[in-house]
């Protein structure tokens, strides 16, 4: 299964496969209908104390992602329900809102699902 990462506010894609939003948030100006959402990880996402520190400074960049994949970690029950729950023929598609395509928490997750899990690539 391959795995991929978009920005929620680029155009929707049937290459995207199963859409997951991987943010705590809802992301500001996107409506439910234009997501078009096959589901919502909450549970994936940073803490909102970590977020509020990373605050997206890529400085502080190194430290968020060992803080992060520790989070995941603990929450390795919960994650393995959602991969379980994936249809594994189709392309997986984290979306997320952060502006910065190389500092953000999307990238920390396809990185643990792919380290993790031997279905995804």
């Amino acid at each position: 299964m391959k795995i991929q990462i978009k920005r929620i506010y680029l155009p929707y894609s049937t290459a995207d496969g199963t859409r997951i939003l991987a943010d705590k948030l809802w992301p500001r100006g996107v409506s439910k209908e234009n997501a078009k959402l096959d589901g919502w990880w909450k549970i994936a996402a940073p803490s909102t104390e970590l977020r509020k520190w990373f605050d997206h400074k890529p400085e502080r960049w190194d430290h968020f992602y060992k803080e992060y994949l520790k989070e995941l970690a603990q929450k390795e029950t919960e994650i393995d329900e959602l991969i379980n729950n994936l249809d594994k023929r189709k392309p997986l598609t984290l979306l997320y809102a952060a502006t910065d395509p190389k500092h953000n928490h999307a990238l920390v997750l396809k990185s643990y699902l792919k380290t993790n899990y031997t279905l995804l690539d």
